[in-house]
């Protein structure tokens, strides 16, 4: 644990379930279990119990219409719900962002330090996945066309008040740097890869774990195993749970969400994970390795820093049904080796994270201190 400064708030976008983005959160309340805790909106019991154990502030959309289960249609009013967040009193603001939580404001004297997931993507490379036509609503359509200028302006502005991003790979390192022309430094987030052994058998089905949102592409999965007749599983629940769900055949199954425990069972049963969308660094290609299991993944984003092709998995390299069609054709003429997957994934064990993400905070501590920046 770090015992100072005195006064810390943790600040996160939401908390509504437990992602990678919570799994580094859950980390940092370890670390500070001193420290306040600030975030848009909470649905009660949606995290661990490390996470929920804390006095947890929110904005005012908790309060507002289905503020809990559809904060995202309050998109345009998060510069307001960020500046209501008041953590000028702290001396240390640490936030965990994808969206609103790097734009708190702080006090004059207080040093901020973001771990950026990553910049807003549905601002900005991922817009058309989200707002799209036949993505969403032509009244959300209309209304993003006339706040989106707005928006990314104060996203690129509030990205000035934070001191130090510390960035989950080096993808989301260059988009920091491209979008606000900020450098960072790279810690990958946590994996509790000790929850997983090795598996070597095989029920001759694929896995997919995910939110079923649109940039996730869990589409073209859809279209390649309907084409090619394999198995497929899908676990998770989302907005494109319907559509795809209509557009899938007979060899693909939909499980819904599942307990931790049954995610695991289900990895250690696969034949291989397929990780269809472009991600910013990708916890569940790295829980499947941890089983020993290999990945077929599309070929860009933080993947390209976790699953080594022909070692550990193979990519597809446009992002179509076709070109996911051939990798799994590709993927069954390699032998893989189970032992030599788990092995690989050490380097992303939660242990190496909390060491990382503690002296990193340390340093800048004691640097801000040094400086002559900080109270008693």
């Amino acid at each position: 644990m770090i015992p100072y400064p005195p006064r810390i708030a943790l600040v996160h976008d939401w908390l509504v379930g437990m992602r990678g983005g919570e799994r580094v959160l859950e980390v940092l309340c370890e670390l500070f279990p001193g420290a306040d805790l600030f975030t848009l909106v909470h649905a009660r019991g949606s995290v661990s119990p490390i996470i929920e154990k804390r006095m947890i502030r929110t904005s005012f959309i908790q309060r507002l219409p289905m503020g809990r289960s559809r904060y995202q249609y309050y998109l345009p009013l998060f510069p307001l719900a960020a500046r209501s967040l008041d953590v000028r009193k702290y001396d240390l603001v640490i936030s965990s962002s994808s969206s609103a939580a790097k734009a708190v404001e702080v006090g004059q004297e207080a040093l901020h330090i973001c771990y950026c997931h990553t910049p807003m993507r549905y601002l900005w490379d991922q817009y058309d996945q989200y707002f799209g036509k036949g993505r969403s609503s032509p009244a959300v359509r209309t209304v993003m066309r006339l706040v989106r200028g707005y928006l990314r302006r104060w996203d690129v502005s509030s990205s000035g008040r934070v001191h130090h991003f510390i960035a989950n790979s080096r993808f989301i390192q260059e988009r920091i740097r491209r979008i606000y022309g900020r450098e960072s430094e790279i810690i990958y987030p946590p994996v509790d890869v000790d929850r997983f052994t090795v598996s070597r058998n095989d029920d001759g089905y694929f896995l997919i774990v995910s939110a079923l949102v649109p940039y996730k592409r869990i589409d073209l999965a859809v279209r390649a195993f309907n084409a090619r007749r394999e198995r497929l599983l899908i676990i998770g629940s989302g907005g494109e749970q319907h559509r795809l769900k209509a557009m899938a055949g007979p060899t693909i199954e939909f499980l819904g969400p599942l307990s931790d425990d049954l995610v695991r069972h289900h990895y250690e049963r696969c034949r291989g994970v397929v990780f269809p969308g472009e991600e910013d660094f990708g916890i569940v290609p790295v829980e499947a390795m941890a089983c020993g299991k290999p990945v077929i993944a599309y070929g860009r984003g933080g993947v390209r820093e976790t699953v080594v092709d022909p070692a550990t998995g193979t990519f597809f390299e446009e992002q179509s049904s076709s070109s996911l069609e051939r990798a799994i054709g590709r993927f069954h003429t390699i032998t893989f080796d189970a032992g030599r997957i788990r092995a690989h994934v050490e380097q992303f064990r939660k242990e190496v994270f909390r060491s990382g993400i503690s002296s990193s905070i340390r340093t800048k501590w004691e640097s801000h201190v040094a400086s002559g920046r900080k109270h008693p």
